[in-house]
């Protein structure tokens, strides 16, 4: 029988580029063999690796690059597992799983403690060790995903002195006061501010407001305009909306353009 290092050295072609690499991962790991073993296995399943037997190196790297999950030993020479943890939770939010034969209830809490996402207990079926890393990493990719979701609701445009809040369709002046909009007068602004200095017929507000099934004339895009610069403009000064006449309107960064 083929030891079992032969049959996973035989697993991987090293010549062969992988055509998806899945996440790369460091393995902080003083047991050589072991190590060796876990990082064949993630290169098996299209995981870069990067491998180091020392705390101390292993930190260095560590915080030095980046890594998508960090697989980790608690017991290691110059620096221990739980000093690891402890130091890149100070400046980073990659994933740890804790990999140690100590199973007790206060070394798996103290190792959750020091920033470990997660423990397992060697030894360890690889198919766990695995499992356990896909759910971290599924984790982060959801949690990456909601605060890119959270930038984009948070994301504000701004025309002149007014602001807009795009995730809960606020719009404020200059001096803070905010201009209560119904939702066709909104959708009119933005429109209007997203063809900014482009002329867009009262056709193309029309299809684009009340959608090109309304029955709706185009004159009521002309109240809707008045009732929109009644609320955003500033009296005494030119309106924000130019009338472009017998094609539609506009808005324009110059205001010196009367209509």
């Amino acid at each position: 029988m083929k030891p079992l290092l032969t049959v996973l050295l035989s697993k991987v072609n090293y010549g062969q580029e992988l055509s998806k690499i899945m996440a790369k991962i460091l393995i902080i790991e003083d047991e050589k063999n072991l190590a060796r073993f876990v990082q064949l296995e993630l290169q098996h399943e299209n995981y870069e690796t990067v491998v180091e037997n020392n705390g101390r190196k292993g930190l260095d790297r560590a915080l030095n690059e980046n890594f998508d999950a960090i697989l980790l030993d608690l017991m290691l020479p110059d620096l221990n597992g739980l000093e690891i943890a402890r130091r890149v939770r100070q400046s980073k939010t990659t994933p740890i799983i804790m990999m140690t034969a100590r199973d007790s209830v206060i070394d798996r809490v103290s190792g959750l403690d020091h920033g470990a996402d997660d423990y397992i207990v060697k030894p360890f079926a690889i198919e766990e060790l695995l499992a356990r890393l896909r759910a971290v990493l599924r984790r982060v990719k959801i949690e990456k995903e909601a605060q890119n979701v959270t930038v984009a609701k948070q994301q504000t445009v701004k025309f002149k002195d007014l602001t807009i809040e795009t995730a809960n369709r606020i719009v404020h002046r200059g001096d803070g006061k905010a201009i209560d909009l119904t939702k066709r007068e909104y959708n009119l602004l933005m429109t209007l501010i997203h063809n900014k200095n482009n002329v867009v017929s009262r056709d193309e507000l029309l299809n684009k407001i009340w959608g090109p099934e309304s029955n709706i004339e185009t004159n009521v895009v002309e109240v809707y305009v008045r009732y929109l610069r009644n609320k955003i403009d500033v009296p005494g000064r030119p309106s924000y909306i130019k009338t472009v006449r017998g094609t539609g309107y506009m808005v324009r960064d110059e205001d010196d353009d009367k209509e």
